[in-house]
């Protein structure tokens, strides 16, 4: 039995479960939940597989959702039918295949169920797909083929996504998250799902107008973060807009820097029932983003990873961060590149166990987690990590020391491997993993806010590792998000593109009304 066949079988069995013991009215609206989420780099040689999704089918899907447990009032809204929701790290483009297989699964879960009134596609907006320019355009309208045109579709996604003129049509209601780092997703979700229950139950349906503006800036998130000006008072923007009459939601997406497609660029949308409302709304967000266009910046200071590490050595705060931006698996990096722990593990200062202490997290090496775990905690070992997918900027690394600590179980690196070699503790996992939260450290026997130094495969630091740091510096190292636009080389998006074409003339903002979706 394959993989969609399995989830196919599972998923049907969910439903049944699900509507045999349901006791909802008959009488309320029937909505399906549906989505695959990811951010996929075309600058990176990494791949993402099926598996990469950790798909949930049926009622699993529900456990995304806290909102939506099941004595919460928006379960108890609604007769709801889940298909299939994926959710993969951020990694490189998706398989054909593997887009293929789980979009054939979702088809056909929501086919089981006919009709709807409402679908909530929960989605990133920043997936690339192999053979496709817009992979969320595509899918939606796949999906409206077999809900048809007068099912309402409520679409949420991260402000780093990208809304082609595809997805904002067959979209009724779209929105997208208020903050970065992303401390609002779930508020941001709950608000499309409640966006959606609001329109039925009342029976107004689809808003009567959507406006979209394409904002033609690319940047990357690290530069457009809300902690931090224009990014903190542009977002402010945003619910005022919302909350007018005649206006149901606005949003800003930022887009998505780091894959060469047409639609990777800003963009504004505002939905409602009010034409010059709607319009208006739009136009005042798009020009807000266009004037500040030249104050976005990076969130904390950025130097080489020299200078960075001549900072953090001289640093007395503790722990002193050092993002390795270049292959941040959190943006779409391949998460193997070892160009920066190559150049930690040459540094003198660090060869003696009483060098300053730091934590590297972390580099994929499966055959080096093999041999580990065969060696057993305590053992020496010398062997090479990372490299496998990304080897432009450096080979596979030597490492040699002593195995610290080894844990199973991990959802995303399955196997954790702690060696300390000199004074340096590197995290080598089975398979890519970011490292987010302090336990992430902490269940490896490490403690973070006693090194004098971490260095994180990561770009901005997560509420958790922000609160943690010291001090911080953002190092602009290689890798297939590498923060410099120019050197990605960018050939397929729309130009002229600001940075990129920084004396180009102020663009059309005007709002474009995009057709309901039964008029496409």
């Amino acid at each position: 039995m394959n993989f969609k066949q399995s989830l196919l079988l599972l998923s049907i069995s969910l439903f049944t479960i699900s509507c045999s013991t349901s006791d909802k009215p008959a009488d309320l609206p029937r909505v399906a939940i549906a989505g695959l989420a990811i951010e996929s780099s075309t600058f990176s040689p990494a791949v993402s597989e099926t598996d990469a999704f950790h798909a949930r089918v049926g009622d699993e899907i529900f456990g995304y959702y806290p909102f939506m447990h099941p004595d919460s009032a928006n379960r108890q809204r609604a007769e709801w039918f889940p298909a299939l929701r994926g959710h993969a790290l951020p990694g490189g483009i998706v398989s054909k295949h593997a887009y293929d297989s789980l979009l054939g699964v979702i088809l056909e879960m929501l086919e089981e169920n006919l009709p709807y009134d409402g679908l909530f596609f929960d989605i990133h907006g920043a997936m690339s797909v192999q053979g496709l320019d817009d992979p969320e355009g595509d899918m939606i309208q796949k999906i409206r083929e077999v809900v048809g045109t007068e099912t309402l579709i409520s679409t949420s996604m991260d402000l780093h996504g990208n809304v082609s003129e595809a997805l904002a049509g067959h979209s009724d209601l779209i929105t997208c998250y208020r903050m970065a780092p992303h401390e609002d997703a779930l508020e941001s979700k709950k608000r499309a799902v409640d966006n959606l229950l609001d329109r039925l139950e009342s029976g107004k349906g689809k808003p009567a107008y959507k406006a979209w503006v394409p904002v033609p800036i690319l940047l990357p998130g690290e530069k457009t973060s809300t902690r931090i000006e224009p990014g903190k008072s542009l977002y402010a923007k945003v619910p005022p807009v919302a909350a007018r009459e005649g206006v149901i939601d606005a949003a800003i997406w930022i887009g998505y820097a780091w894959a060469d497609e047409p639609r990777n660029h800003g963009v504004v949308m505002v939905a409602g029932d009010d034409k010059e409302a709607v319009a208006k709304g739009a136009e005042e967000l798009a020009q807000a983003f266009w004037d500040v266009r030249h104050q976005f910046d990076f969130v904390a200071p950025t130097t080489t990873f020299e200078e960075s590490m001549k900072i953090a050595l001289s640093s007395d705060k503790k722990p002193y961060m050092i993002s390795d931006m270049g292959d941040n698996p959190t943006a779409g990096g391949a998460g193997d590149v070892t160009w920066t722990i190559t150049e930690i593990l040459k540094r003198p200062e660090f060869k003696t166990p009483d060098g300053p202490a730091l934590i590297y997290a972390s580099i994929p090496g499966p055959e080096f987690v093999k041999e580990a775990v065969a060696i057993g905690e305590g053992g020496k070992i010398i062997a090479t990590a990372g490299a496998m997918v990304d080897d432009r900027y450096a080979p596979p690394v030597t490492i040699s020391g002593t195995i610290e600590k080894i844990k199973h179980g991990d959802m995303h690196a399955e196997t954790e491997v702690v060696v300390k070699s000199g004074s340096v503790s590197v995290i080598v996992t089975k398979k890519r993993k970011p490292y987010h939260h302090e336990s992430d450290f902490t269940e490896l026997g490490l403690n973070p806010r006693e090194a004098d130094i971490v260095v994180v495969k990561i770009g901005y630091l997560v509420p958790e590792l922000y609160n943690m740091r010291g001090d911080w510096v953002m190092a602009l190292t290689p890798g297939g998000v590498d923060q410099d636009l120019d050197r990605l080389g960018h050939e397929r998006i729309k130009r002229p593109m600001f940075p990129l074409d920084s004396d180009m003339e102020d663009p059309d903002l005007s709002a474009r009304m995009i057709p309901l979706s039964h008029e496409l």
